[in-house]
């Protein structure tokens, strides 16, 4: 009968409307959630967890299997990941005042000279091996492109010498140059230590290291093995060469024109 169909007075223009809006708002929320996995729960300068942790909750834990039996890591933990004790102090009690260094900021690790506590565990490639080796241990590996730094002369910062490169660590996957090994010694004796390709210049003659100087080479972090680094050695020796920059000599801490 006329006028008794279940949608003759029913818009089914507005429902679908009506339907997408609550299906974006829910996508949005979803959305915000997950992308609260890290960095969450927010904290205040002085460590203590903020009251404000903004519009939306933080996540319940979810745990995620870690390719090549490497365990699992479940997110958000809910417990201080990062470094829980830093050599700083703030500079006065009122929030948003900056912090100062205690002590010697490139052995603290803090400021420009800041990491953050990876997996002591060597990066992979798809494959599971360890994605950065030398190139002693990859015959197969040869420069093609560009100048060898092999047997050349490291210059610091200051100018001093302060040793020879022995050796070039390769990104297996990509290619790529990531490190150089200088030996410290001239006699060859094996005290070794690694240098971020991008804060070195490899010129005809030298690689010049312009962040640090000579002093600091025996404080660079060293890693545990002969043939491969790990993802936390490799943010310790990153961030003492970025450190550097700025904390190598006092100076440098000055304004510059």
């Amino acid at each position: 009968m006329v006028g008794n169909e279940f949608f003759g007075n029913f818009d089914l223009a507005s429902a679908a409307i009506w339907l997408f809006w609550v299906f974006f708002a829910l996508l949005i929320y979803y959305l915000q959630t997950e992308n609260m996995r890290e960095g969450y729960p927010l904290e205040q300068d002085d460590g203590t967890i903020a009251p404000n942790q903004g519009p939306f909750p933080v996540p319940k834990d979810k745990t995620f299997i870690l390719p090549h039996n490497r365990g699992e890591v479940t997110v958000p933990s809910g417990q201080r990941g990062d470094r829980a004790s830093l050599a700083l102090a703030q500079t006065s009690k009122s929030g948003g005042s900056p912090f100062v260094p205690i002590g010697d900021p490139m052995v603290e690790g803090v400021g420009p000279a800041s990491w953050a506590p990876r997996r002591d565990v060597p990066e992979l490639d798809a494959h599971g091996h360890p994605k950065i080796r030398p190139m002693k241990a990859l015959p197969e590996f040869k420069v093609l492109a560009g100048r060898d730094p092999r047997g050349k002369v490291v210059v610091a910062g200051d100018g001093e010498v302060i040793g020879r490169i022995v050796d070039m660590w390769v990104d297996v996957p990509e290619q790529l140059v990531r490190y150089l090994t200088v030996d410290l010694n001239p006699e060859g004796t094996g005290k070794t230590r690694l240098i971020p390709i991008n804060f070195c210049k490899i010129k005809v003659d030298r690689v010049t290291v312009r962040s640090i100087y000579g002093k600091h080479f025996d404080g660079v972090p060293q890693h545990s093995w002969t043939d491969q680094v790990t993802l936390l050695e490799e943010e310790k020796i990153m961030a003492y060469y970025g450190g550097g920059t700025l904390y190598a000599d006092p100076a440098r801490l000055e304004p510059q024109l």
